[in-house]
């Protein structure tokens, strides 16, 4: 198929999915009941899965609303002032990426949403050389969002300030890793007074799906820039980025793409929401992709070292969540669950993801449960990998 008719037909699908209908849901509800009943009986061997909320999804794009119409997903999350922040991407009419904003007391409802972006990319395609295009689409399709702009955010709140890493997407050949941040005290009042952001990521290299620890270890500000084959984390003085500076990471091209054998994440895809503190260490959710299942993304969670975070204490053998609803297999991307943001509430751990590449969900476990379990059912160690030509199609 010609290259403009292939860009033709996923545009086509780029688009808001569609409501649930009473016998959906009706499978829905049976679906997560047949669940529930197994993991009661289930035996050893296997991690607790998060439990999705009853209500999912909870953020769906509005017609209203040119610039989140036709989808909304992949939020990044905050706990701050006892309330849960939400930014999310959102893509409309123009087919840019951008952020939306949404909160919520309980973790669950989330009443409060803005009628304009909370955030809006600083470079995106103006214009539509023909050969840049040519260069890139065949090989990065994430979600729509063909015009470039700012996707799946990560936030983290450090020292008075939520900073914001997310995929900086020029439309046509730049993917890298962006960062920006705004104070506490003007992200709660909605006073977007965000700082220019900085490339943080070198330029000709594509990079995503980098998170900024919680504090810092060992008195300086740490980075998580990969996790496959090894974790790699780096260490800096400053955020105060000046877009002169940039951070190597050496993630394996595509085609290099290492993958264990025997194991449910045999290609892990990167990380999922910024890392959480807990007494074992730091909780780290991730994106993996059995071979044996390919197009489906699952998550999977990891404890690290609390003071060296490039070791992996336990790694759950199994995924914490999977794409098994019908939200997260409709839309503009099936089968896909992808989680930027999580929050431990009240002994309570909230993650939230994006279903299909087109809502925005939630599922919930007791921290302790899944952390004991975790431990319980958790690989110490990485297994050993064996490199293979990867199928799939681009990067995330």
């Amino acid at each position: 198929m010609p290259l403009k008719n292939t860009i033709k037909k996923r545009r086509l699908q780029n688009k808001k999915a569609p409501a649930r209908t009473a016998r959906q849901r009706k499978s829905d509800r049976l679906l997560r009941a047949v669940r529930s009943a197994s993991a009661r009986f289930r035996g050893r061997g296997k991690p607790r899965q998060l439990e999705r909320h009853q209500d999912n999804p909870i953020i769906t794009p509005r017609e209203g609303h040119y610039w989140e119409m036709r989808a909304t997903f992949n939020p990044g999350a905050v706990y701050a002032d006892k309330r849960v922040h939400l930014l999310y991407r959102a893509i409309g009419g123009d087919d840019i990426s951008v952020l939306g904003y949404a909160s919520s007391d309980d973790g669950l409802s989330f009443g409060e949403r803005l009628d304009d972006p909370a955030y809006i990319p600083f470079t995106t395609k103006t214009t539509t050389p023909e050969k840049e295009q040519h260069e890139l689409s065949p090989a990065y399709f994430s979600g729509g969002g063909w015009n470039g702009g700012c996707e799946d955010p990560r936030l983290t709140l450090i020292d008075g300030r939520v900073y914001l890493t997310y995929t900086a997407f020029d439309g046509w050949g730049s993917i890298r890793v962006a960062l920006s941040s705004i104070g506490l005290d003007d992200f709660l009042h909605k006073t977007w007074n965000w700082k220019k952001p900085a490339m943080i990521s070198p330029p000709g290299e594509i990079h995503k799906n980098w998170v900024i620890f919680p504090e810092k270890i060992h008195g300086k500000y740490a980075i998580l820039h990969g996790i496959t084959p090894s974790v790699l984390v780096e260490y800096v003085d400053s955020l105060d980025f000046d877009g002169t500076r940039f951070i190597k990471s050496s993630r394996p091209p595509n085609d290099q793409v290492r993958f264990r054998k025997g194991v449910w994440d045999s290609w892990v895809r990167g990380v999922g929401p910024s890392p959480l503190k807990t007494d074992d260490g730091w909780l780290l959710l991730y994106h993996a992709v059995d071979e044996h299942d390919p197009g489906r993304y699952k998550l999977g969670a990891m404890i690290l070292d609390a003071d060296d975070p490039t070791k992996i204490l336990y790694r759950s053998n199994g995924p914490v969540l999977e794409p098994d609803f019908g939200y997260e297999n409709g839309g503009i991307k099936p089968g896909i669950i992808y989680s930027c943001g999580a929050v431990i509430k009240d002994g309570e751990l909230y993650v939230y993801y994006g279903g299909g590449d087109s809502v925005v969900c939630v599922a919930m476990a007791n921290l302790d449960n899944f952390l004991r379990e975790l431990r319980t059912f958790g690989a110490a160690r990485l297994e050993p990998e064996k490199k293979i030509t990867a199928k799939a199609d681009g990067p995330r």
